[in-house]
């Protein structure tokens, strides 16, 4: 007799069965998709995209990332040590020339003045006291040396009495002797006189020259000091746009220490980075396309920063027309690096069909409804241009859009009814 199978095995049976069933539908729908795409031989106008062929130039280029700034912005220091009083103006203002900014607290510096002011008259007050004192001093000593002489004449006479009165016996030799070494003595005291005069002029002329070179020292440290209050007069010296004010009423502020920055919106230049994998292609004078929106602007690298930052090479730009319009100050744009140039080669216009591989298929419209695949040997390339350096010819209508989904046909039907 048959036995009847447990449910538990009729159920995983009738499981397996099911499953079986699934993988077979699942592999037989889509060999039929494959099988449909194979077969698939056209494809709709309205999703390509064509581009004729032409003579003309193609530069290699390099992608980069840029901002605008202004050519020109001046950053305003503080000329003295004070503090914020009063802030006049705020950023994004526009200016003229000798517009106030802000005010500085200039209450010390100006007791500083003050105070070398008081030094400098000190000096000066010094200065006539020494030059009274060594005037005085040469008029004694000139005296001196005038008496000395009126001395020496009056022992001069002396010693020539006593010689007169030696001869007729009225004097002794020891009293020749003695009028000739007072004689001397006399000249010799002159002398000391006279050298001490000579001395005494150039001390004096020297003792004046250093306190009136300090007093001089002084006086530039007073005419500084008095320039830097007027400059505390926080002004702006041209027409501008301010793009940062210290707006911290009342904090401390050192010489030296930036309180504003001015920019000039009439003029324009990037500052560009890239990635450093091109750091050995970005050099100085290499031209350079900045695309804003749809404007193309050329300009030229001026400058390439000689350190790597986190991966990135940054350079700086100036423009041809720094002055365009389209040109907004902190502006992102798309800067493309000019590393080569072919003057007169076939080129296309750049699309998706373009892998940038040197060697591809591309698909030419060979008539309104066929397009037949060719292979091509690609060149220089950028966001407009691709150079084709054979496979094609100028006047060919290349499709742009990618089709490698088509790739392995020679030709490929373009239906214009298709909606």
């Amino acid at each position: 007799m048959d036995r009847e199978l447990a449910p538990e095995l009729v159920a995983r049976t009738r499981r397996k069965s099911w499953l079986i069933g699934a993988v077979v539908f699942i592999t037989l729908a889509g060999g039929i998709v494959w099988f449909q795409k194979i077969l698939k031989t056209s494809v709709e106008a309205s999703k390509i995209r064509t581009a004729i062929a032409q003579i003309g130039y193609v530069e290699n280029t390099l992608s980069a990332t840029g901002e605008i700034i202004p050519a020109y912005e001046q950053i305003i220091t503080s000329p003295i040590r004070a503090s914020i009083r009063r802030v006049l103006l705020t950023p994004g203002t526009r200016v003229r020339p000798n517009q106030p900014i802000l005010e500085l607290d200039k209450s010390l510096t100006q007791i500083e003045y003050e105070k070398i002011a008081d030094q400098l008259a000190l000096k000066k007050n010094s200065i006539e006291q020494l030059r009274l004192k060594l005037n005085k001093e040469l008029y004694d000593a000139d005296v001196d040396d005038q008496i000395k002489s009126l001395t020496i004449n009056k022992l001069k006479a002396e010693l020539g009495d006593a010689k007169r009165l030696l001869k007729v016996g009225g004097q002794t030799p020891e009293d020749v002797t003695r009028a000739e070494n007072l004689l001397q003595i006399a000249q010799l005291e002159k002398k000391q006189l006279e050298n001490d005069l000579a001395y005494n002029r150039q001390s004096m002329s020297a003792s004046l020259k250093e306190s009136e070179l300090q007093a001089q020292i002084e006086a530039t440290n007073l005419k500084v000091l008095d320039h830097k209050l007027k400059q505390a007069d926080i002004l702006t010296d041209r027409a501008g746009v301010l793009t940062w004010v210290n707006e911290h009423i009342g904090s401390a502020v050192n010489e030296g220490e930036m309180l504003a920055r001015l920019a000039d919106l009439g003029s324009f230049r990037v500052e560009g980075s890239c990635s450093d994998i091109y750091a050995e292609q970005v050099k100085v004078g290499l031209p350079v396309i900045v695309k804003i929106n749809e404007t193309s602007l050329r300009g030229q690298i001026t400058q390439v920063k000689p350190s790597v930052q986190n991966g990135v090479v940054q350079f700086a730009v100036d423009l041809d027309d720094n002055h365009h319009t389209s040109l907004r100050p902190n502006q992102k744009v798309e800067v493309f690096i000019v590393t080569n140039r072919v003057a007169q080669s076939v080129r296309v216009a750049n699309g998706p069909a373009f892998k940038g591989k040197r060697k591809q298929f591309v698909y030419v419209m060979t008539s309104p409804t066929v397009a037949t695949r060719r292979e091509v040997q690609l060149g220089l390339s950028n966001f407009d241009w691709v150079e084709i350096k054979s496979g094609l010819q100028a006047g060919d209508r290349v499709i742009l859009t990618d089709l490698s989904e088509y790739e392995h046909l020679e030709q490929l039907t373009i239906d214009p009814n298709k909606p």
